[in-house]
This record gives C-alpha cells, sequence and structure tokens, in this order.
C-alpha cells in the first residue's frame, strides 16, 4: 500500500499513474469502493482528503472505514492533499475535519510500504 501526499494541484494523481504505470487500476474519486471484493487492480482513492470529509458530514467513521479498506485491498494507492497547514479554522466542523484527516494520514503512514510527498510534480520519497 503506498501514500501520497502534497499540496492542491501538485499532480499527485499523474505522477502515481506516471510513476508506477500500472496495467490494472481502478481510480475512486473522492470515495471509496462501496463494496469489497477480490480483484486483480489496483485500487487508486484520489481526494482521500474530500471522501474523509463527506464521510463526517454523513456522520460516519471514516478512521474505522479507511481500516476495514485497507484490510482488503493490499495494492491500493491512497491520495489526498495535505490540508493541516495554514491557518487554523474558526468553523468547529473544519477544525474536526483538518484534524481528522491528520489521524487518518498518520494510521495509513504507518501500514504503508512508502509514503511519497509530490510538489510541481515531482515527488519525494518521505518512506
Amino acid at each position: 500500500m503506498k501514500l501520497v501526499i502534497g499540496g492542491y494541484a501538485q499532480g499527485k494523481l499523474n505522477y502515481v499513474l506516471q510513476k508506477y504505470q500500472l496495467s490494472k487500476y481502478r481510480v475512486y474519486d473522492g470515495t471509496i469502493p462501496a463494496e469489497y471484493k477480490q480483484c486483480e487492480e489496483t485500487i487508486i482513492v484520489n481526494h482521500f482528503h474530500q471522501w474523509v470529509r463527506d464521510s463526517l458530514l454523513k456522520k460516519g467513521c471514516p478512521e474505522q472505514e479507511v481500516l476495514t479498506l485497507l484490510d482488503h485491498y493490499d495494492r491500493c494507492v491512497i491520495i489526498s492533499s495535505e490540508i493541516g497547514n495554514g491557518i487554523v479554522p474558526i468553523d468547529p466542523f473544519e477544525r474536526e475535519y483538518r484534524e481528522c484527516v491528520g489521524k487518518i494520514l498518520i494510521t495509513i503512514a504507518e501500514r504503508a510500504d512508502e509514503v511519497e510527498r509530490v510538489i510541481c510534480g515531482i515527488g519525494q520519497r518521505i518512506k
């Protein structure tokens, strides 16, 4: 499993597709698979942070849901924008969302085989 992080519009998805040159993959944009089944494709979850936001708005438990995802797919690439930098939001939900994404990314990074940060389309391996 791989985790790719970086700022907004830094070319993270293009970087993943070019670097790994996957023959079979499926991109989930701002969502995760609705059901888990055996597949030979690599699962790419792009805009992971948006899925976390949507899950929180629906009163879901994104922490548990992502662990279930990772337990079912060992060939998975999670792509997320870094949202924890900058000014702390005034809105309580925005602070909760930001903290939740950070905590989940820490958990994913611990389990990941590789963690990379992408800036200007250039990847930097950090694990």
